[in-house]
């Protein structure tokens, strides 16, 4: 018999089951449209057998995927452990649109397998295969809980289950070997030695800080004041919008897709880099939709929360999650496309220089020695007093295939915090730039008026770059340099800005 295995979750993992509750789900999301080929059955169907042989067979490589939730006694924190009745049929499921299905009829599929919670006994995932999509495609709906895996490793877990080549052939999947669940005892004794070295463990993690940076004083008082700063504005409300509410069960799920190409230039042109023409494109959205319901844009502070990676590179490829979370107030109330982009750029420029995402890293790093009711605290905080959620992720630029099925599309889908009615999530991916909108049914029900209005408000924003391509260089430099051209790039995340100082 093999000994006792169990990994504990981090603290920053374990605030994604403290958020949930039976109306928010606290899952990542992404529906992807394959072209059918080599997969394509003689009835036009989708060989089911070999998609499930294909991912079962690199299933060795993410062991996460065949682990479940375990609780550890008395403490109740949770551990992941090997499950024993894992079953691989039960998280790959077979659907079907009625013929000829189109795009509405998938973002509707989309936003029902999107509102169901996933069941906390068995591994946090579920794949859905859905053929009868018109085009001679087929479309997979992916669901992973938020404690396993963030942005960047969502991106690393799709080179694993795709392959950047159309001629490939699936290994025999190793025989899974189940490791031994720990005791109750077992896990109730590691905690509490767990409890008496912590204070050995908050010298040793000093002592890796210490290595790091040139001088600990400074380093401890930057990081003291971003967390002041995240507990002054995290129990402040935020201001009351059509997109804000309690939310509902129900879900309502919208895309939108643009060649990356142009959002480049457009970039280029304005001086500015892609998150901050993101920003921007949300922002006269955002004014557009606000004036269609008329509210005056000019009497709220609209703030959104934008995630931030901060995983180093030597923690590529693990599941997990190494986020930070910044807030940012959205100029709304201006109605120049061109200022707003510019008060943009002055805000990420100065929260990229201000550090402002070591708030929510230290929160998370305390909490690991804290009891759950700072975690409690630290989550909430995360959240920020936010009207709505935008996250970019950039994916690789090639394309990828399931079996030779190339992936043609994907477009993600970000979770929701309560009170939170829209959430925006945008993946870059073989050329082409993808929106994924998901929004509470009863808050959001003119969603695509909003998807139209982010069209229009980029195609605003192309117009300005256009115009600026005709002046001479020395007036477009000048340009540049008053808008902020020298921008942190898009791996390094959207900077947020509260509204108010505490």
């Amino acid at each position: 018999m093999s000994p006792p295995h169990y990994t504990r979750l981090s603290a920053q993992d374990y605030s994604f089951l403290v958020f949930e509750t039976p109306t928010v789900h606290m899952h990542v999301a992404a529906t992807q449209i394959f072209a059918s080929g080599p997969l394509k059955t003689a009835d036009g169907g989708i060989d089911i057998a070999a998609f499930k042989r294909a991912i079962g067979a690199v299933l060795h490589q993410i062991p996460r995927y065949r682990q479940r939730l375990a609780w550890t006694p008395i403490e109740g924190h949770p551990v992941w452990v090997d499950d024993r009745q894992f079953n691989l049929d039960y998280h790959i499921r077979h659907t079907a649109l009625p013929r000829p299905g189109g795009e509405e009829e998938l973002k509707r599929l989309s936003a029902r397998v999107m509102a169901q919670q996933l069941d906390r006994a068995r591994p946090l995932w579920e794949t859905w295969v859905v053929e009868g999509l018109q085009g001679d495609r087929f479309a997979v709906i992916n669901k992973i809980h938020h404690c396993m895996l963030d942005g960047q490793a969502g991106v690393d877990l799709a080179q694993i289950l795709l392959s950047p080549f159309a001629e490939y052939e699936p290994k025999e999947a190793p025989q899974y070997l189940p490791r031994t669940r720990p005791s109750g005892w077992q896990l109730f004794r590691d905690a509490a030695l767990r409890r008496l070295t912590l204070p050995l463990q908050a010298i040793r993690g000093l002592g890796e800080l210490q290595s790091e940076t040139a001088s600990m004083g400074s380093e401890l008082l930057v990081r003291l004041r971003a967390v002041a700063n995240l507990l002054g504005w995290a129990v402040r409300p935020a201001s009351e919008t059509p997109f804000n509410g309690r939310l509902g069960p129900h879900r309502r799920f919208d895309w939108l897709g643009m060649p990356f190409a142009d959002f480049k230039a457009t970039a280029k042109a304005l001086g500015c880099t892609i998150n901050d023409l993101v920003l921007a494109t949300v922002t006269g959205a955002v004014r557009e939709f606000l004036m269609a319901h008329h509210v005056r844009p000019d009497e709220i502070d609209f703030c959104v929360s934008a995630p931030v990676s901060v995983r180093r590179e030597a923690e590529r490829g693990r599941l997990g999650n190494r986020v930070s979370s910044w807030i940012l107030q959205l100029p709304i109330g201006e109605p120049d496309p061109g200022r707003r982009l510019a008060a943009i750029q002055r805000v990420t420029q100065d929260l990229k220089a201000s550090n402002q995402a070591l708030g929510v890293e230290t929160m998370m790093a305390i909490a690991e020695w804290t009891p759950t009711v700072l975690l409690s605290l630290g989550a909430r905080a995360a959240s920020g007093p936010i009207n709505m959620i935008v996250t970019n992720v950039p994916g690789p630029q090639i394309p990828l295939y399931m079996l030779g099925a190339r992936l043609l599309e994907l477009y993600p889908q970000v979770p929701l915090l309560e009170n939170t009615g829209l959430g925006i999530a945008i993946f870059s991916y073989d050329g082409k730039l993808f929106w994924g909108f998901n929004a509470d049914y009863e808050l959001v029900p003119d969603l695509r008026s909003f998807v139209k209005a982010i069209d229009r408000s980029f195609r605003d924003l192309a117009a300005l770059a256009s115009a600026a391509r005709t002046q001479p260089d020395a007036a477009r430099g000048a340009d540049s340099a008053a808008r902020g051209a020298d921008q942190p790039t898009e791996r390094d995340g959207m900077p947020r800005k509260r509204a108010v100082s505490p």
